[in-house]
C-alpha cells in the first residue's frame, strides 16, 4: 500500500478574512501547513476581494507574504475560463469562479464560508466550511 499525501488546499475570500480574525480553526490551518511545509493556495482575485489597508491587516499581509501562500495570477486564458465557468452556471462572482477552477485544476479541497456557492459552481470538489 502506497502512503497517500494531503491533498491541496485552496483558500476563498471568507477563508482569509476568517484567517485575519483569527479565527482558530484558519489560524490551525495555517500553522499546519507550517509545520509540515505545505503551501495554501488562492487565487489573486481573492487577494483583491478582501485586501483593504496592509497596516492594519498585518495577520494577513504576513500569510500573503509568505511562502505558505501560493497567490496565483488571473492571465487571459485563466480569465477566459473563469468568465466560461460563471456562464456555464449562471452566475456572476468571478472570484468564486476562480476559487472552483483552481481547486478543480489542483484537485484541491477548498476552505469557504460558502460552500454552496462554490458548489454551485462545481458539485464534485471537496469542500469545508470554514
Amino acid at each position: 500500500m502506497g502512503s497517500s499525501s494531503p491533498r491541496p488546499v485552496v483558500l476563498d475570500a471568507g477563508a482569509l478574512i476568517a484567517f485575519e480574525r483569527a479565527d482558530r480553526l484558519m489560524l490551525r490551518l495555517v500553522e499546519l501547513a507550517v509545520e509540515h511545509d505545505r503551501v495554501l493556495h488562492v487565487p489573486a482575485g481573492v487577494v483583491a476581494q478582501v485586501w483593504r489597508d496592509g497596516g492594519r491587516q498585518v495577520r494577513l499581509a504576513r500569510l500573503i507574504g509568505s511562502s505558505s501562500l501560493e497567490v496565483t495570477p488571473l492571465d487571459p486564458d485563466e480569465a477566459r475560463a473563469v468568465g466560461a465557468l460563471c456562464g456555464l452556471t449562471d452566475t456572476a462572482d468571478i472570484v468564486d469562479s476562480s476559487v472552483a477552477l483552481l481547486a478543480r485544476r489542483l484537485r484541491a479541497t477548498v476552505v469557504t464560508s460558502d460552500p454552496q456557492d462554490i458548489r454551485r459552481l462545481d458539485a464534485t470538489l471537496s469542500v469545508v466550511r470554514c
